[in-house]
């Protein structure tokens, strides 16, 4: 590994100004503001023509913030009202915006404070004429140029994408998380992340060797030689990304995705199609509501990368653990049985209408499959699909079909009356597995109950295939139990041959499946 030091600024001029010279601090935050938008407009493009125009949509966000007339002013007028100097007015304000932000109750939009830091870097970076750069902090031992793993207090979305995607097999950070803008970037480029390790930077140093899961998020420092073995028998050590397995006969993995960025490793992975494209997290990750168009530009750039091949859009489905002020949700006493899912597309039909817009519009380019939600029963998506069909009304349309999720017991249970309905389902395993053993999958004491390996858990799965077989519908299955090889065997029995699981896990299904259909082949007489 490398541990990387960010070449960044430390004892800021900070000195009063006066006279003529508040008038030319001003001058130079407009011109900081104007040479930044143009290198994040360079920067843009380049990710979009290296990575795609979805991965390019981030640095929009850090222009939006450098368009916000209320926060320029602020800078502007920090300069005249504290006499302070340009580098000053600059920190001074956005350091706040980033706090507000830091302190805020989500993790979605608290990382969004990244971008606020980023863009205060790049004002100070033109303002001191610096160029932002990481630096190993051991020439020595530097793996500049052979497959490294770098280690970082933060990596932002521009030094992510300007490192040698070539030669780095891994990144490890203290801040941040899995919704990022810098681990989104990295997912695009296939490379596993992990952050949030308090104090690694601290404790380690060049030359260390480290394994990297990216799929569990752990880092393990000088892994025995078995653990290595293991990882790379499981397919998951870091050196060993990229490996792409082609399409297996008998069945259909397709990639589950939360952002448009994530789309390029699926595409990569040969994914048969976006299973399951998580559209909520489109929302977290702008910490904000986001309109027509904005929904538009992420949902048909993932089709448009999918050249045909179906994808699968989630509604959004807010509440539970997906919770953001800008929702303005209630405060429930238990939100995994509250005002979730389909209930709250049902009573926000305003986010329902735009959604339905913005994907009609999206499957002119493409099949578009609308998937609803925490379904209770046939009467409840025949609404919501009635709902967002009254929506497009008067628009055209391509490809578009309507299907159900199985994750509430009381939908599965009635299984074939939804699917004479809907046109498709899917079965979200881990939802399922919560409310149908009444344990939240995040509570560690009550872990040991939160498990497939139940047989009414199959008893149920095996209901909803049979429920297919007799209508003609395709069934899906994601969440970690479709992830895990080990049961791939008994889904392929019951005839659920469609997976939809994280692109990193496409190769490992693949090859499982490989193997156990050489298995059968060698069994029979």
């Amino acid at each position: 590994m490398c541990l990387f030091n960010e070449s960044r600024h430390s004892n800021l001029p900070q000195y009063r100004v006066a006279g003529d010279d508040v008038a030319g601090e001003r001058n130079r935050v407009r011109q900081a503001i104007a040479v930044v938008t143009d290198q994040l407009g360079g920067v843009l493009q380049d990710v979009a023509d290296r990575i795609g125009p979805a991965a390019a949509q981030i640095f929009e966000a850090q222009m939006a913030i450098l368009a916000d007339k209320v926060l320029v002013s602020q800078i502007l007028e920090g300069i005249e009202t504290l006499n302070v100097n340009a580098e000053a007015a600059v920190t001074q304000t956005l350091n706040v915006y980033e706090a507000r932000l830091s302190e805020v109750d989500n993790e979605y939009i608290r990382e969004r404070a990244s971008d606020i830091g980023e863009v205060r870097r790049r004002l100070l970076d033109v303002l001191r004429n610096m160029n932002p750069s990481l630096r190993c902090g051991d020439q020595e031992h530097c793996q500049q140029g052979h497959n490294r793993i770098i280690v970082a207090e933060e990596l932002t979305p521009s030094l992510t994408v300007d490192l040698d995607a070539e030669h780095t097999i891994g990144f490890v950070t203290e801040r941040g998380g899995p919704t990022s803008h810098a681990a989104i970037l990295a997912r695009a480029l296939g490379i596993p992340a992990v952050s949030g390790i308090k104090g690694i930077h601290s404790l380690l140093s060049c030359g260390t060797e480290l394994l990297v899961d990216g799929d569990a998020g752990e880092v393990v420092v000088w892994p025995s030689e078995q653990a290595v073995v293991r990882a790379r028998s499981a397919g998951r050590v870091a050196a060993e990304r990229g490996a792409v397995v082609g399409p297996v006969p008998g069945l259909s993995v397709m990639a589950n995705i939360s952002h448009a960025a994530d789309v390029a490793v699926a595409v990569q992975q040969q994914a048969e199609g976006i299973g399951l494209y998580r559209t909520e997290f489109e929302f977290l990750a702008a910490g904000k509501l986001l309109g027509e168009e904005e929904q538009f530009r992420r949902y048909v750039s993932v089709v448009k990368a999918m050249g045909g091949r179906p994808v699968c859009f989630r509604m959004l489905d807010i509440g539970g653990d997906k919770g953001a002020p800008f929702f303005d949700l209630p405060q429930e006493d238990n939100p995994y049985l509250g005002f979730r899912g389909s209930r709250l597309l049902l009573h926000r039909s305003d986010l329902l209408r735009t959604q339905a817009r913005a994907l009609a519009r999206a499957a002119v380019y493409g099949p578009v499959d609308v998937m609803y939600p925490m379904i209770v029963d046939r009467q409840q998506f025949l609404k919501l699909k009635g709902l967002f069909l009254e929506a497009v009304a008067d628009m055209p349309s391509g490809a578009l079909r309507h299907g159900v999720m199985f994750e509430v017991p009381s939908a599965c249970l009635e299984a074939r009356e939804l699917l004479e309905v809907a046109e498709f389902a899917s079965i979200g395993t881990n939802d399922l597995i919560q409310y149908l053993f009444a344990v939240d999958r995040n509570n560690e004491l009550v872990a040991y109950d939160y498990t497939p390996d139940r047989p009414v858990f199959w008893s149920i799965l095996g209901q909803i295939a049979a429920a297919a077989a007799e209508t003609g519908r395709t069934v899906s299955v994601c969440g970690e139990a479709a992830s895990n090889p080990r049961f791939l065997p008994r889904l392929m029995a019951l005839g659920l041959t469609t997976l939809s699981v994280s692109p990193r896990f496409i190769p490992k299904l693949r090859l499982a499946a490989q193997r156990h259909q050489t298995e059968e082949e060698a069994s029979l007489p």
